[in-house]
């Protein structure tokens, strides 16, 4: 006497790779590496952008560096040059005239 398990046909309905259990194994630990491991997708995505968004602050600031060597360059050339157009100084009895272009605003 065969005993016929009442959730049989309802096993039967489920599609034979869903029912395989190296499948259900396999999609259980995408599913966990993929949501809700630590190192998750999205906290990767997010990490990438951060990363993105330094290096292009590096860049940034790397540029500005090198700006900032050459004005000390150029002070240590010339620094009656460099106070007279940064710092507009003049000496006694001199006028000076600041002519700017309209362009540059």
């Amino acid at each position: 006497m065969a005993t016929r398990n009442p959730l049989q046909p309802l096993l039967d309905q489920i599609p034979k790779p869903l029912r395989n259990k190296y499948f259900l194994v396999l999609a259980v630990f995408f599913f966990w590496m993929i949501f809700i491991d630590r190192h998750d997708f999205l906290t990767q995505w997010r990490l990438q952008g951060a990363v993105d968004q330094m290096q292009e602050e590096k860049e940034l600031y790397i540029e500005k560096i090198e700006q900032a060597k050459q004005d000390r360059l150029d002070l240590e050339v010339n620094k009656e040059k460099f106070a007279r157009e940064q710092y507009f100084m003049k000496k006694r009895n001199e006028d000076v005239f600041i002519i700017e272009d309209e362009d540059e605003e």
